[in-house]
């Protein structure tokens, strides 16, 4: 495996990543994808295709122009589970669950009305701002699994 390589997928997905989580993913997937049942499981699979899609629109000419050596199969292979990982994460319970286990449910509570700190207006209502624990922790597991699926792209 080559290092440079290695960084130029890393960044290709690491920025495909947040363009397909923050702009090509629809306000309707982002509502529905943690609810219960198949409702929540269909969002969250169609935001998964259209983020998966976006990864590899993105990678594509960056290994072209860059003149990458990466295999089909390794593609297939880090995109198949960074894909399967990004989907378990946006059901929300399970990352909710992982948080829980984890020990950091007061910081996935952060920024939301659960938490004791919740952010509010000087009239007590709650208060405009960016960003939840729970958002962080949800783009720090996506983060990881982003490197994780670097690695397989660049090494199978």
């Amino acid at each position: 495996m080559n290092a440079a390589t290695f960084a130029a997928v890393f960044a290709a997905l690491y920025v495909a990543h947040s363009v397909g989580d923050h702009w090509v993913q629809t306000s309707r997937q982002s509502a529905d994808k943690g609810k219960a049942g198949w409702t929540g499981r269909l969002a969250d699979a169609r935001h998964v295709a259209t983020l998966t899609a976006t990864k590899l629109a993105l990678l594509l000419p960056v290994a072209l122009l860059l003149g990458l050596e990466l295999s089909v199969l390794g593609l297939a292979v880090g995109l198949g589970v960074d894909a399967v990982t990004h989907w378990w994460a946006d059901r929300r319970s399970t990352l909710a669950w992982l948080a829980k286990v984890a020990g950091q449910t007061e910081f996935y509570q952060l920024g939301t009305g659960a938490h004791p700190l919740h952010p509010v207006t000087a009239e007590g209502t709650p208060a405009t701002h960016l960003g939840t624990g729970a958002y962080a922790l949800d783009q720090s597991f996506h983060h990881l699994w982003l490197l994780v699926a670097a690695l397989l792209i660049t090494t199978v």
